[in-house]
């Protein structure tokens, strides 16, 4: 299989253009993704290879476009929805909680929505706070919405295409800071990665240390720049969630901890923490950690690198949880 160096932003632009090419009922809809190619250049030269009916500028209206997606949907399209920050999601918060998740439910099984939310998430690129959120513990409370959190370009590209392909509603949350700065081997064929399943990016026997989206990358620095034999768990899908790979990695390492730039009350550090005390809490030497954002909104640029998790707050944790 004939690989390429990508970034992030090109393994999406590559995974929409072959799940288009394969399946004529795949569109593409949201503001600014047609003539300008979206507002990160995800959507770049699809409307020249698809033409205005298959790539489709809408109104700056996100209930409009997740609410036409749904229609779409039901009707046998398969809508790819961008919004343009995940800030802007809540806007569509009515059509996403109360229709698009539920209409499976709804219609005892008759109808189905499979269709995908697009949208770039997290800070780290200086942005204002709108355009900076993480509010994927949210979305993971939805029954019947799946929520997916790419971290690097290979599994960007395999987790959309799946995305794409299956028959329930799909949130696709891509964290910003991680869109140009990863290059990395990519397939330029086709391929899927499941969702629902975490990957074990490196094993170890200290610690198990959990995250997704963009401080997946931090936590690699962090390996580069200790001893400590640190087991990384990249959970690339947390609704469904791999339970059992976290609870197998825990009950190996006997400690944790876990990692997001959310907030930490209500977090979902606080899920997964819950679930490895109710499934391994007889295996555990430590309580489970959590390094996290601040129970504050995202500050402007010059205060994003104190509060998004960075190397030596992380270190400071995976500390704690050997000391205990």
């Amino acid at each position: 299989m004939a690989k390429k160096a990508m970034v992030m932003i090109e393994a999406l632009n590559l995974a929409l253009r072959q799940e288009m090419e394969r399946d004529k009922n795949v569109l593409i809809l949201g503001e600014d993704v047609g003539v300008d190619g979206g507002v990160f250049r995800v959507t770049d030269g699809l409307l020249k290879k698809f033409g205005e009916e298959r790539v489709i500028d809408t109104p700056l209206a996100e209930s409009a476009i997740v609410g036409a997606s749904m229609g779409l949907a039901i009707a046998g399209w398969k809508p790819v929805a961008e919004i343009q920050f995940s800030g802007f999601i809540p806007s569509a918060f009515d059509q996403i909680i109360n229709h698009v998740s539920r209409m499976r439910w709804r219609s005892r099984g008759k109808f189905t929505c499979s269709m995908v939310i697009r949208s770039p998430n997290g800070g780290g690129v200086k942005a204002l706070e709108h355009h900076s959120e993480s509010l994927e513990a949210v979305y993971a409370h939805i029954p019947g919405l799946k929520v997916v959190i790419p971290s690097t370009p290979y599994n960007a590209k395999g987790l959309l295409a799946s995305a794409i392909r299956d028959p329930d509603p799909v949130l696709f949350l891509e964290p910003m800071r991680s869109y140009r700065s990863i290059r990395e081997m990519v397939p330029e064929e086709p391929y899927t990665l499941p969702l629902g399943k975490a990957r074990i990016l490196k094993e170890g026997s200290d610690v198990t240390v959990i995250g997704w989206g963009g401080v997946v990358k931090t936590l690699i620095d962090v390996q580069n720049m200790i001893d400590i034999d640190l087991e990384i768990l990249d959970l690339q899908t947390i609704s469904p969630l791999d339970s059992e790979t976290i609870v197998n990695s825990v009950k190996k390492t006997k400690r944790c901890v876990i990692v997001h730039e959310a907030p930490r009350t209500g977090g979902f550090g606080a899920e997964i923490a819950a679930q490895i005390y109710e499934n391994a809490i007889f295996h555990l030497k430590a309580p489970v950690v959590r390094v996290t954002g601040f129970d504050t909104v995202i500050p402007l640029g010059k205060m994003e690198k104190y509060y998004i998790p960075n190397e030596h707050r992380i270190i400071e944790g995976i500390k704690e949880v050997l000391k205990f």
